[in-house]
């Protein structure tokens, strides 16, 4: 009998400088916390701050022998929604896909074919406000554990304390949390 395994792709796009790379390291270093096989990469076309950049993240309840790009991801983050006017950021994906915006506006304004679940939230104000600079990748990760419960909220905030210790790091646990919330998680 084969057993089924289980694996999610991520895709994350949006802008050099926005954290995008570290976002990916988070969601995987979790997801190891919690017992499964992660794997977190970059893909860069011109390096500069402002370019669009994608990561891609993979976990599995079993070893990943796949090492190619995300062509279809189970979720797609997008920390700069401005990228929707000039790439198709949904290519690839599945069906009852999981999006997940930073922006100001509500889900219904983005007119998104097919049959996908949309979710926003406020990434770059909830920085400004609460972290004091808008570095969005705590909180984009925080919104899309809270929208998937693919990430144990308390692995993330691990993760997190091991590359911003002290009061930045605390902070960032804050911002990530209200994400988390804001998006309708649930802490167990």
């Amino acid at each position: 009998m084969e057993v089924l395994r289980l694996i999610k792709q991520i895709r994350i796009h949006g802008r050099g400088g926005q954290g995008n790379v570290t976002a990916s390291e988070f969601l995987a270093e979790a997801a190891f916390a919690d017992g499964l096989y992660a794997q977190a990469f970059p893909m860069f076309g011109s390096e500069r701050h402002g370019a669009p950049v994608a990561a891609y993240v993979r976990i599995s309840d079993a070893p990943i022998r796949l090492r190619s790009q995300v062509y279809e991801p189970d979720y797609v983050i997008v920390q700069d929604a401005s990228l929707f006017q000039g790439a198709d950021l949904l290519e690839g994906l599945k069906d009852g896909g999981l999006i997940v915006i930073n922006t100001t506006r509500p889900p219904s304004d983005f007119k998104i074919p097919g049959s996908f679940r949309v979710v926003t939230v406020p990434a770059t104000e909830l920085a400004l406000d609460i972290v004091g600079k808008a570095i969005i990748n705590t909180i984009m990760v925080g919104a899309f554990a809270g929208a998937s419960g693919e990430i144990k909220l308390d692995a993330l905030e691990k993760s997190v304390l091991e590359r911003y210790p002290g009061e930045l790091g605390e902070k960032e646990i804050v911002a990530m949390r209200e994400a988390f919330e804001k998006v309708g998680g649930v802490k167990a």
